[in-house]
């Protein structure tokens, strides 16, 4: 009798025993995972031809949004996603340094009773730790060597490095400076064993727990274990048209994308005129940035994986996406083969076109190949119309607000000392559930020589002086500019664009 009140008991505080789900459910668990110059077309849900299944399952019984919108430059991206503040209002737009300004969702979501975690890529100069997760492990800097980030260990060639011993790692509050890791390390891979292990650590609190996952994959260096590597030999001998080409067709055949994304005019050469060793180059450099998404991919499953284990999937809301779009920076650096511990080698150009298929130009532009991200929703239990398509334009500020809604926390209005702005962005989850958001204001870009101004239906764009003008209604690939077709919506929104900069404290750009 005392064992069947004790189950009743039990059962009415809301705690399944076959299960292990917190006492909680009605606030459901939360992972956030940020890939690192990933492409828009780079995963298999959103047209590649690499290995994703782990993203794939995702997105299948998740929601794939087509505009997702970063701020095409990695730290200020992150900065907008951990506050809900343009760059411009934290003091993250111009270089990775001390926020000024804002609160991390480790802090709101802590003081709403969430165990915080934070694993991987910070790119500024503050320790999370100090901003109010439970826990912070992983590279403060921007980008470091995957294999071995610090001192060179015997028997093994120098890590190519941009600074050598220089990058900075955190874990709690202990900072490392060289930080060089057993000899096993891989980047990826590792900061992925110290997020499984936090998971582990936790999975028997009664509390629901945050896990923001920020990877540098598949940013420069291009570095990935070999095996891996092998596994696209030929894949990518086709060459550049070939590749974008078989991508965009499956874009359109998934029903991911549709007439009002007409894909734009490539900037490779033909892959015909160029000669055996630079074919040879460009097809390495391609295989192991694809090793790089697919051992990415793996160890996302990995999270995933533990997640199952916990009996906490079907209440665990699980985010993707990527701080801006794939790079055209030439970076070399070393002797040593691409892909290997001595090389520090870059995508480059002719790659990141198509990597952003269908779009136009690339990271650090304010066009849609440098803005456009991946993003997917998921959550079995909170889900309405699972496998769909959303084409409703997000921001990054919009993470902010859903995580509030989601976990039923209060954004406060001061923290350290500070009076907070108001937060810049909407709460996604009516999308979530099948229904409409509005938004007041337009979306508002600006990073070095690219700014930009979004509307439901129109894009004012520049790179350096020139701006331009597109419907998104109709040409969501920017492929036709209107700006001499519609003087007047040009100059209206060139002031609204201007207006937001003065508040923001952009210096005047007319």
């Amino acid at each position: 009798m005392k064992k069947t009140f004790l189950l009743i008991l039990l059962l009415g505080l809301g705690l399944n025993i076959s299960t292990g789900q917190k006492l909680n459910e009605d606030r459901p668990n939360i992972v956030i995972v940020l890939a690192d110059d990933l492409g828009y077309s780079d995963i298999g849900a959103y047209g590649s031809e690499i290995s994703t299944p782990n993203l794939d399952e995702l997105a299948k019984n998740g929601i794939r949004f087509t505009q997702m919108h970063n701020t095409s430059k990695c730290f200020p991206s992150r900065a907008i996603l951990l506050t809900g503040l343009y760059a411009q209002q934290v003091g993250m737009d111009k270089k990775p340094e001390n926020f000024t300004n804002g609160i991390f969702f480790g802090e709101v979501l802590k003081r709403a009773g969430y165990t915080t975690l934070f694993v991987g890529k910070h790119h500024s100069t503050d320790n999370p730790y100090d901003w109010g997760f439970d826990h912070y492990y992983g590279l403060r800097d921007g980008a470091a060597n995957y294999f071995n980030p610090g001192l060179q260990r015997p028997g093994e060639p120098m890590p190519a490095q941009k600074r050598y011993g220089k990058r900075v790692f955190a874990f709690d509050g202990e900072l490392k400076q060289p930080y060089t890791p057993p000899a096993d390390y891989y980047a990826t891979t590792t900061w992925t064993d110290w997020a499984c292990d936090f998971l582990k650590k936790y999975a028997e609190e009664e509390k629901p727990f945050l896990l923001y996952m920020s990877y540098q994959a598949p940013h420069d260096p291009l570095q990935a274990p070999e095996s891996v590597i092998q596994k696209y030999e030929g894949v990518y001998d086709v060459g550049y048209e070939a590749i974008a080409a078989a991508r965009y067709k499956r874009q359109i055949a998934s029903g991911l994308l549709d007439d009002r994304y007409p894909r734009s005019l490539p900037t490779y050469p033909s892959w015909s005129d160029l000669n055996d060793s630079i074919k040879a180059d460009q097809v390495r450099r391609m295989q192991v940035y694809a090793a790089m998404i697919d051992e990415l991919d793996r160890n996302i499953g990995r999270l995933i994986e533990v997640i199952k284990e916990s009996g906490e999937w079907d209440n665990t809301v699980f985010m993707f996406l990527s701080d801006n779009g794939a790079s055209a920076e030439v970076v070399d650096r070393g002797e040593g083969q691409i892909g290997d511990i001595d090389r520090w080698a870059s995508l480059q150009g002719n790659w990141s076109n198509v990597a952003n298929t269908p779009f136009r130009h690339n990271k650090n532009a304010s066009y849609e190949g440098g803005t456009a991200t991946p993003f997917i929703f998921h959550w079995p239990r909170g889900l309405k119309n699972k496998g769909s398509v959303n084409h409703q334009p997000l921001h990054l500020i919009d993470i902010m607000p859903t995580l509030i809604e989601l976990s039923q926390a209060e954004y406060p209005r001061q923290y350290k000392g500070r009076e907070l702005p108001s937060l810049q962005g909407v709460n996604i989850l009516p999308l979530v559930r099948g229904e409409d958001v509005y938004r007041a204001s337009p979306l508002y870009f600006d990073w070095q020589k690219g700014s930009a101004l979004r509307t439901e239906d129109w894009k004012l764009v520049r790179w350096k002086d020139t701006w331009e003008l597109y419907n998104m209604k109709k040409d969501r690939t920017e492929t036709q500019n209107l700006a001499q077709v519609e003087e007047d919506r040009l100059e209206s929104m060139k002031l609204q664009w201007q207006k937001w900069a003065e508040s923001v404290g952009i210096p005047y750009k007319n």
